[in-house]
C-alpha cells in the first residue's frame, strides 16, 4: 500500500528538512519545494494528503497557495506555518479555507497531531463524496426546509476543517446540536466531545474548572484535576454562551487557544492540548466587543467562521418533521399520538419565541393531555398564539359580526375590538366553563360532556384559567 504524501512548502531549507525527517519517520513520503512556482508544479502532477506552506516566499504569499488548494475539487487540506506572534495571519488562512496552522518555532508534537488529524479528515471525508446525502442524513439536526438544508451542507464542510466556529442563533435554535453533528462528522468524532456553559460556572472557580488544578493549589483541592480543556483533548471543546465569560477569564482564555498549552492552577509548567473549539452565543458578540464586555481579539479568535441557525418562525415548514420525531422520542409503549391536521395548522401560525425547545414543550405537555392518540388544538394550550386560540374554541358571545367594504363606515352600535384577543378569548372561555359548573352543581365530569371535552382537557383549563370550586 502506498504511503500518503505530504508536500511540504518553505523557504527555510534547515525547516524543511526538520519537517520532512519527521514526517519520514512517520511512515509518510514527503515532496519539499522552496517557493510558490515549485509547489505549484508538484500540485499540478501529484495528490497529497495533506500541504503544508509558510506564509512568506521568495515569490508570493502562501495564502495564494491556501486559496488554490482550496477552490481545488481534489478536497487536499492545506495548513500554514506562521510567524512567532502572527495570530492574524492565522486567522486570514482559516478564513481563506485552511485547515489547520503551526506558530514558529514548530514543534514536533504538535506537527505530529496536526498531521495525523490531517490524515484522518482525508479517510473520513473520501468515502462521502460520491454520495453527500448518505452523511447529511446522519445529522441530528433535522429539517428540509431551504434554510437548514443550508445548514446542514455547511456542517459536512465544516466538520473538514479545524478552523475554530461561532455558531449563532435564537435561545433553542439548536447550537449544541449542531455543534455536535460537526464533531461527529470530523476525523475527531471517536474523540471526547465537552461542552461547557460558560454563564452556568462561578467566575472564583473559571480557570480551575477549563485548565485543571494541582493538588493542594489551594483549600479543596485534594487531588491533581484536569480541566476542560485537558479532557477535550484530542476531540471538539464547546463553548457555549461564551458572551457571558469575564474579562479577566477572556484573557488567559485567549492565550490557551493563541499557544494550544494550559497552565494548571498551581503548576509551574504548560501542557499541550489539542482541542478543537467552537464557540456558541444567542448574544451579538459583535456588539458586546462594541460595548467593551467582549475583548476584540479573541471575538476574531474565535468567530474565524461564521454558522448561523435560523429561528423555527423561519423555517415553519420543518414543523410538521420535529413534531413528528420529538412525539416519537417522547412515546411510549402505553401513551404515543399524532397531531390533528387543526393542531398541526394552529403549531404553524404560532411564533415560537422558544424555537425548537418550546416545540418539544408545548408537544410534551400536549402528549399528556391527548386523547384516543389524536392531539387537538386544544391540548396544544398556545398562550401567546392569538390564532391558535381562535381555533381551539370559536367565541360563544352574542357579539355580532358585520361585514364591512371598503367604502363602508363602520355600523353605529358594533362593539369596539378587544386590545388583547387572548385575554378576551380566556375570559369568554372561563365564562362559558363557569357557566357548565354551576348547571352541574361542579360536577367535572358532566360538566366535560356538556363542553364535548375530555375530563382530562376541563381540569387542565380550570388551572390555567385559575377556576376553582366554591368553598
Amino acid at each position: 500500500m502506498t504511503a500518503p504524501r505530504i508536500l511540504v512548502v518553505d523557504d527555510e531549507a534547515d525547516l524543511r528538512e526538520l519537517v520532512e525527517i519527521t514526517l519520514v519517520r512517520m511512515g509518510l513520503d514527503v515532496d519539499t519545494a522552496g517557493s510558490l512556482e515549485t509547489a505549484r508544479a508538484f500540485l499540478g502532477d501529484r495528490d497529497y494528503a495533506l500541504v503544508l506552506t509558510d506564509m512568506r516566499l521568495p515569490d508570493g504569499m502562501g495564502i495564494e497557495l491556501v486559496r488554490e488548494v482550496s477552490a481545488d475539487t481534489r478536497n487536499m487540506p492545506i495548513a500554514v506555518i506562521t510567524a512567532f506572534g502572527s495570530a492574524d495571519n492565522a486567522v486570514v488562512a482559516l478564513k481563506a479555507g485552511a485547515f489547520d496552522y503551526l506558530s514558529k518555532p514548530v514543534g514536533l508534537d504538535q506537527l505530529r497531531l496536526l498531521v495525523q488529524s490531517a490524515l484522518q479528515t482525508g479517510k473520513v471525508v473520501a468515502p462521502n463524496r460520491p454520495n453527500q446525502t448518505d452523511s447529511s442524513s446522519t445529522l441530528r439536526l433535522m429539517g428540509r426546509s431551504a434554510a437548514m438544508q443550508d445548514v446542514r451542507t455547511q456542517i459536512l464542510r465544516l466538520a473538514r476543517s479545524m478552523a475554530p466556529i461561532a455558531i449563532t442563533g435564537e435561545s433553542g435554535s439548536g447550537k449544541e446540536l449542531a455543534a455536535r453533528d460537526i464533531h461527529a462528522q470530523s476525523a475527531r468524532a471517536d474523540k471526547p466531545f465537552v461542552a461547557v456553559n460558560c454563564g452556568a460556572i462561578p467566575e472564583a472557580l473559571m480557570e480551575a474548572e477549563f485548565f485543571g488544578y494541582r493538588k493542594g493549589a489551594f483549600t479543596g483541592a485534594t487531588d491533581d484535576r484536569d480541566g476542560f480543556f485537558q479532557a477535550a483533548n484530542g476531540g471538539t471543546l464547546l463553548l457555549d454562551e461564551v458572551a457571558d465569560l469575564p474579562l479577566a477569564m477572556q484573557v488567559k482564555l485567549l492565550r490557551a487557544i493563541q499557544e494550544r498549552r494550559v497552565r494548571k492552577v498551581g503548576a509551574t509548567t504548560e501542557e499541550p492540548v489539542d482541542v478543537r473549539l467552537i464557540s456558541a452565543t444567542h448574544q451579538n458578540l459583535a456588539e458586546c466587543v462594541e460595548k467593551g464586555r467582549f475583548r476584540q481579539d479573541l471575538f476574531y479568535r474565535l468567530n474565524v467562521i461564521e454558522l448561523r441557525l435560523p429561528p423555527l418562525r423561519e423555517r415553519l415548514d420543518d414543523i410538521a418533521l420535529l413534531a413528528d420525531a420529538i412525539l416519537s422520542r417522547l412515546a411510549t409503549a402505553e401513551h404515543r399520538a399524532t397531531l390533528a391536521p387543526a393542531a398541526l395548522e394552529a403549531l404553524r401560525r404560532h411564533a415560537f419565541p422558544g424555537n425548537v425547545r418550546e416545540l418539544e414543550n408545548i408537544l410534551e405537555r400536549a402528549l399528556a393531555f391527548s386523547n384516543d392518540g389524536v392531539i387537538e388544538v386544544a391540548d396544544l394550550a398556545l398562550k401567546h398564539s392569538a390564532s391558535a386560540q381562535a381555533l381551539e374554541e370559536p367565541p360563544t358571545s352574542s357579539v355580532a359580526v358585520e361585514v364591512v367594504t371598503e367604502t363602508s363606515a363602520v355600523p353605529v352600535g358594533v362593539e369596539a375590538l378587544p386590545p388583547n384577543l387572548p385575554v378576551y378569548l380566556d375570559q369568554i372561555e372561563r365564562e362559558v366553563i363557569c357557566r357548565a359548573l354551576a348547571k352541574t352543581r361542579f360536577n367535572r365530569t358532566q360538566a366535560a360532556e356538556l363542553l364535548g371535552i375530555s375530563f382530562r382537557q376541563l381540569r387542565y383549563r380550570m388551572q390555567r384559567l385559575d377556576i376553582h370550586e366554591p368553598a
